[in-house]
């Protein structure tokens, strides 16, 4: 059902919690896009992807 591969999800998970850490130390929201990036990454779902028509699964989504 997810439209976001494994390596993506990891890139993504890895990514969002750096920007959350980051975001919280320096006392700026940019936490919250952080939160939304490790959300896609948990979720296996990207709604842009989705938009788009990408799919980084590697399987079909019509199955």
């Amino acid at each position: 059902m997810g439209n976001v591969g494994t390596i993506d999800r990891i890139i993504r998970i890895i990514i969002g919690v750096a920007l959350i850490a980051w975001s919280l130390s320096a006392g700026n929201l940019w936490w919250i896009a952080g939160a939304i990036i490790v959300a896609t990454g948990v979720f296996k779902f990207c709604g842009l992807y989705k938009v788009l028509g990408i799919n980084t699964c590697g399987k079909s989504s019509t199955s």
